[in-house]
């Protein structure tokens, strides 16, 4: 039987920090405390806010948003499936799936897509949220799903990914991979680009597949598990690669952020570096949200640092986005936090949901769009002070 730990028990335990607001243990550092903005050229103006009502239903899953033509779709994890216009938040549908909604929304080939606790996969159609299909995969997708040329990849719990016909939701292929004894609670999600699905595994591995039929074009090792116990072993591999310039950028936990040629799979360069979070990437840098939640500014070149913010250590931040010049991240209080992507200066921020955030924001321009664990769905925008 796989065992498997709870992404909150990692944050709590296994990245050095078992606090928790309303927790009698005191064994470890506790998160920074934020201090004040003392000057700032940017501030976040709130533009609207929604009411999703369950939210991540208290479970420890990054049901992220998704942006696509105009359209801002969500979902909280009893199956309630939204979509707003972006620009004024504006409701357009609603559908209820009845599926418990753990991974989260995927768009493409003219679906909505949302993975659920039971292996389900639920298509809607993008324009009136009408059901198009329903199929179901080998176990639990913690991860969105992703649609393009004619097949949607969902990545499951159990180390498979499973290609399905976009227009049925018949089952294609199915690539495995064993999952390691223990391993996070959380998936890689897929990257689909020019015809071939890419993404990575608990394993350490990132692999590239071709997309019609599951054929693996490469796999290559970002980290290899080492040390005496299996929580020494664990390299997961919990989030999306970035794909930029002809390289796939990759982090592990307790492993290696690395870059990783394209087209063959090569590595480029890698530093030691563990995250569960995930990445970014600009024209220049790579910013990662490592596992004590600093934030990490890195030559996209070589891997060097360039800065390093601690300020929102211990945190639980999110994935770092690119919104222009800044970078925005959410931690576990609620908050947003905008920093300079050329220093990592905290610029701004605002109080999202009492719940936390645990999904990245997604980003539109100067536009930000975050969803809080409480079920709070709201847009800022970046603008001079």
């Amino acid at each position: 039987m796989i065992l498997r730990l709870l992404l909150g028990m990692v944050l709590l335990g296994l990245a050095g920090c078992s606090w928790l607001p309303g927790s009698e243990e005191d064994n470890a550092e506790p998160p920074a405390e934020l201090q004040p903005i003392t000057a700032s050229e940017v501030t976040l103006r709130p533009l609207w806010k929604r009411d999703l009502g369950d939210g991540t239903g208290g479970q420890f899953i990054r049901l992220r948003p998704a942006l696509d033509g105009g359209r801002l779709f969500a979902a909280d994890n009893k199956g309630r499936v939204v979509a707003f216009e972006a620009e004024s938040g504006a409701p357009l549908w609603s559908v209820e799936t009845g599926i418990a909604v753990s991974g989260g929304v995927g768009v493409g080939e003219g679906l909505v897509l949302v993975g659920g606790d039971e292996a389900e996969v639920v298509a809607l159609d993008w324009r009136d949220g009408s059901e198009v299909w329903r199929s179901t995969v080998s176990s639990e997708v913690l991860g969105a799903p992703a649609a393009a040329g004619g097949v949607v990849v969902v990545q499951s719990v159990d180390g498979n990914l499973t290609g399905l016909d976009a227009a049925s939701g018949e089952r294609l292929w199915v690539f495995d991979r064993t999952v390691p004894v223990l391993s996070l609670r959380g998936t890689s999600s897929p990257v689909l680009v020019e015809g071939y699905a890419i993404t990575g595994f608990a394993s350490g591995k990132l692999v590239a597949l071709e997309l019609k039929r599951g054929l693996p074009l490469w796999e290559t090792a970002v980290a290899v598990p080492r040390g005496r116990s299996e929580l020494d072993r664990m390299v997961d591999i919990d989030s999306p690669p970035v794909v930029r310039g002809g390289l796939i950028y990759s982090v592990t936990y307790q492993g290696r952020v690395a870059a990783v040629q394209g087209g063959n799979g090569r590595l480029i360069w890698a530093r030691d570096m563990s995250s569960f979070a995930g990445l970014a990437v600009d024209f220049r840098q790579l910013y990662v949200s490592d596992a004590s939640s600093d934030i990490w500014a890195l030559d996209r070149r070589n891997g060097a640092a360039l800065w390093r913010q601690d300020a929102l250590h211990n945190r639980m931040i999110t994935a770092p986005v690119v919104a222009g010049d800044q970078l925005a991240v959410g931690d576990f209080e609620g908050y947003l936090h905008l920093l300079s992507r050329s220093s990592g200066e905290i610029q701004a921020r605002v109080r999202v949901d009492d719940a936390g955030i645990l999904a990245p924001p997604v980003v539109d321009g100067d536009r930000l769009y975050v969803f809080g664990n409480g079920g709070t769905l709201a847009a800022y925008r970046v603008e001079p002070r």
